[in-house]
């Protein structure tokens, strides 16, 4: 599954929540190669992204029943979708 929808909106609603910053200064490869769920960990986060786009406040508070660690992963995956947008975007 990937994210679908608005980028945006679900970065907006991390950052909000004071996910950003923090996962910015991380070892990405250390954070994921030190989790055994990661996948199933991504893969709940995302549900829960693409299901509420159409509602910041039910976003927030549905991403907000999420751990720390979770939201990490998932602020991973949107940089991720971001810059593969953006890779494909300048590629022609």
């Amino acid at each position: 599954m990937r994210l679908q929808g608005n980028l945006q909106l679900v970065f907006d609603a991390l950052y909000h929540m004071g996910v950003i910053d923090p996962v910015l200064e991380m070892d990405w490869q250390s954070e994921v190669g030190g989790s055994d769920d990661y996948q199933g960990r991504v893969q709940a986060a995302l549900q829960v992204a693409n299901q509420f786009q159409g509602n910041f406040e039910m976003l927030l508070e549905e991403l907000g029943k999420l751990d720390e660690q979770t939201l990490s992963f998932l602020a991973m995956e949107v940089a991720r979708e971001y810059a593969d947008f953006h890779a494909r975007k300048y590629v022609h």
